[in-house]
């Protein structure tokens, strides 16, 4: 039935949560592929009218390194968090992207499973409500208000922000 399902992860143990559903869905539907995605999203920098030139090029180099400091975490701990499903025997994919310029992580969430054909979608969702659910946004809400999969939102016990 699923074919291949998706995993959004962020570093989190909260997103960590949807691991075990991934693996028991993945199992029982003798899933081809898992694909753990891990979307970096690009901090925004203004440098202002009155930047120097080499003000702006050291702060250039200074995203570099960061940018490849936070490449290197990620494939880190995709490695980690993948290798549980692959004792599980599953055929598990991890795939680091970010999104297109002026989009968020849902939209690279949203893109990714469009552009790779995914079958399912399964993440954490930090179980807001009300305001702070407004406040802060929901990345898992505008995936599952805007995707073209079934989208399976965890939201398990313990792991419920507090």
């Amino acid at each position: 039935m699923y074919q291949k399902i998706l995993g959004p992860l962020d570093g989190s143990k909260l997103s960590e949560c949807s691991l075990e559903h991934i693996k028991a869905i993945a199992t029982g539907c003798n899933t081809s592929e898992v694909i753990l995605l891990y979307v970096i999203e690009e901090p925004r920098v203004s440098f202002g009218e009155y930047a120097s030139q080499q003000m702006v090029e050291e702060m250039a180099k200074q995203r570099d390194k960061e940018r490849q400091e936070t490449r290197k975490r990620a494939e880190d701990y995709l490695a980690r968090v993948s290798a549980d499903l692959k004792k599980a025997g599953l055929t598990v994919k991890t795939v680091i992207t970010q999104p297109e310029l002026a989009r968020g992580v849902a939209d690279a969430i949203l893109d990714y499973a469009d552009k790779n054909k995914v079958d399912l979608i399964v993440m954490s969702t930090h179980g807001r409500a009300g305001v702070s659910r407004w406040a802060f946004g929901s990345v898992a809400d505008r995936v599952i208000r805007h995707a073209k999969v079934p989208v399976l939102a965890v939201a398990a016990t313990g792991c419920r922000a507090k």
